[in-house]
């Protein structure tokens, strides 16, 4: 069916991050006009939903890392985008009826899924390319999932100023349908399940447990701490773009979905040209030039006050410093030598990285409530968490600053 051996995986990843954006979006921006608890302000509904697709991941992340260890990873895959299906159907069924916190509940359910399959989807990526197809692998998938982040959010904008509940169903169940049948078409070269591996269900014990194991392989803890840090950055800004485009920009859900979306081509750009530019490497140094760019990017839309113009390029600029960054993070972990333990620490890299998005969450809500939704304070929020993860990488190898001083030294020749 596809000539192209990535496409399959790409194509896949791609519909079901949309699915994921769409449905999320769709309730953002229609539920609030819905009849629903005095508690629940659109920052607070923001919150609600995206930690509902976080939560899953807290507890349920060493069963997805498992799953991918003792049975194959395209049968995993392929049953979970299977249940998605009848997940999408109950979705429509509670945007027909306008049940706020029976959507949210669907989103949750989704969660789950996502969370059981994505240590077999990531892991497809080595399976498919082997060790010279990371970086590109990585890059390109992760330029996919970005795109349909992008896609997903404007389209959801676009719906909910011109709404209509029969358009919202055909997407979501359409789309789900499609991305089974894509899912089945993946060919890869799995090693041998170990169904012999033990492990721990427990995620105190999972976390622990793959800490341990990942100081045994070099730069393998600073890949997830990396990567789990761009996506508490990623999600805070996702928020925090509705809150400050409507409110100091005065625009419509259409306007604020392109900005939202320019965020996402920036993200999907700069991962493109990440594994563009690391070819068959891994090019650590990548990851000061993208953090370093992103802080002094944050600390223009904190402190100056932008037209309109020059603020979506700002965020575009931000979002592909973004995706720089987080780029060789992944490639670094794929390319440790782990064999099919691969599955438990992209799994670990899954539980790190919601705690961290869970956490982005909760400042996000906490600053928003006690600035009165300041969006120039939270955007000073996430400044300080640039500033902190580059002192990090700046403190813990010189590998990383002759890497960074090399690519610097070659863009100006």
């Amino acid at each position: 069916m596809f000539r192209n051996k990535w496409t399959p995986l790409f194509l896949s990843n791609f519909l079901g991050v949309f699915n994921d954006n769409f449905l999320k979006n769709c309730i953002i921006f229609i539920a609030v006009a819905w009849s629903k608890p005095a508690w629940l302000s659109q920052s607070q509904l923001i919150s609600l939903v995206s930690a509902s697709l976080i939560i899953p991941y807290l507890f349920l992340s060493p069963v997805g890392g498992h799953l991918a260890v003792i049975y194959s990873k395209k049968t995993v895959f392929r049953i979970c985008k299977l249940l998605e299906i009848p997940v999408l159907v109950l979705a429509c069924v509670t945007f027909y009826y306008q049940w706020v916190m029976l959507t949210v509940i669907t989103v949750l359910i989704m969660g789950i899924l996502s969370c059981l399959y994505s240590p077999s989807k990531y892991s497809l990526i080595r399976d498919i390319g082997g060790t010279e197809g990371v970086s590109f692998g990585s890059g390109i998938f992760e330029m996919m999932a970005f795109l349909g982040i992008l896609i997903g959010t404007v389209c959801a904008s676009f719906v909910s100023d011109t709404y209509n509940q029969w358009v919202v169903f055909g997407i979501l169940i359409g789309l789900a349908v499609l991305g089974y049948f894509v899912t089945r078409s993946i060919r890869a070269t799995e090693l041998p399940e170990n169904t012999e591996e033990a492990g721990t269900l427990n995620p105190i014990l999972f976390l622990i447990n793959s800490y341990r194991f990942a100081r045994q392989h070099p730069n393998v803890n600073n890949a997830v701490l990396g990567a789990s840090a761009f996506w508490l950055i990623g999600g805070m800004l996702q928020m925090n773009l509705v809150i400050h485009t409507e409110h100091f920009y005065h625009a419509s859900n259409t306007t604020t979905g392109m900005v939202m979306a320019c965020a996402a081509v920036g993200i999907a750009l700069g991962t493109w040209s990440a594994g563009k530019i690391s070819g068959k490497e891994v090019k650590k140094g990548l990851i000061l030039i993208g953090i370093l760019g992103m802080s002094l990017l944050f600390a223009l839309l904190t402190f100056v006050k932008l037209s309109f113009g020059m603020y979506v390029f700002t965020v575009f600029a931000t979002a592909f410093m973004g995706g720089m960054f987080q780029i060789p993070c992944l490639s670094m972990l794929q390319n440790a030598n782990l064999g099919r333990k691969l599955g438990d620490m992209i799994a670990y890299l899954n539980l790190v990285t919601f705690v961290f998005v869970l956490l982005g969450t909760l400042l996000f809500s906490l600053t928003a409530h006690f600035t009165s939704e300041n969006s120039f304070a939270i955007f000073g929020v996430m400044l300080v968490i640039c500033l902190m993860v580059s002192a990090y990488f700046f403190k813990i190898s010189e590998e990383f600053w002759r890497e960074t001083k090399t690519l610097f030294r070659k863009s100006n020749v």
